[in-house]
């Protein structure tokens, strides 16, 4: 199955601009401002009192709340932001024609998939820091060959293993355009990790904390929409494979009554 990678981030791009597409970047906004106001507030909550005031300076936005709180509000938006991707999983994987409202089966079995989009990312994220580590190559091998596992567990509510299988599955033949949309998104953190400090540094911890957030936003809302549409792609090249067209009836060939 070959993939069509100009397709795909053309047709991500025009999902991302439509209604649905605009309220999911909101919404991912939302999210990402509380992920890290949260963790600065953790930080700052739980370092020790004679470190903590020379932290405040550089710690950006926080709230004026304990560290445990902190904690539990982070992994309470942790939890959040895997139902926020099974939910945009399902609204980007809709034809282009129902892009302009949510899917129907939106939260159906929700807390299932989202447990299960949890599990299945931290099994993903450990798998390919450890092929990182080893070599950058089999990293960025596991990064493309799992791309689609969010879609097969939020779209086709599979397990887990399933899930990893699926995405393996249809990803084989398409992992080196696939891998193309890794290291853009490898290149974006370089970016990040860069403009951060160089904020922080300059006194500005607060712009960091918003620059960065938007940013993300404005990545990866895009980012999952090419992903969602080489989803589809290869999805269908694989039904047309497995269904093909039945032969049409030469009518010449019939005979008259």
């Amino acid at each position: 199955m070959a993939l069509q990678l100009s397709h795909a981030v053309s047709d991500g791009i025009r999902r991302t601009v439509s209604r649905t597409g605009g309220i999911l970047f909101f919404a991912f906004l939302a999210i990402q401002f509380g992920l890290q106001i949260s963790a600065n507030s953790a930080i700052v909550g739980l370092i020790p009192p004679e470190a903590a005031e020379q932290f405040n300076q550089a710690a950006g936005i926080t709230l004026p709340i304990s560290g445990r709180v902190s904690v539990v509000l982070f992994i309470s938006l942790m939890i959040l932001s895997a139902t926020y991707f099974v939910i945009l999983s399902r609204t980007f994987a809709q034809s282009q024609s129902e892009m302009s409202r949510f899917p129907a089966t939106l939260s159906h079995q929700l807390g299932r998939t989202t447990i299960f989009a949890l599990i299945g990312g931290l099994i993903i994220t450990v798998s390919i820091m450890f092929g990182t580590v080893l070599l950058i190559v089999p990293g960025l091998f596991l990064a493309a060959s799992f791309l689609f596992f969010i879609f097969a567990v939020a779209v086709e509510e599979r397990g887990i293993i399933s899930s990893l299988k699926r995405s393996w599955d249809l990803a084989r033949g398409s992992r080196l355009k696939l891998g193309i949309l890794v290291v853009m998104s490898a290149i974006f953190g370089g970016v990040i990790g860069t403009i951060t400090p160089l904020l922080t540094l300059a006194g500005l911890p607060i712009a960091a904390d918003v620059v960065t957030v938007v940013l993300i936003a404005a990545f990866f809302v895009p980012y999952y929409a090419i992903i969602a549409s080489a989803y589809l792609q290869l999805r269908g090249q694989e039904d047309d494979q497995n269904h093909p067209a039945q032969n049409p009836v030469n009518v010449s060939q019939t005979p008259k009554l």
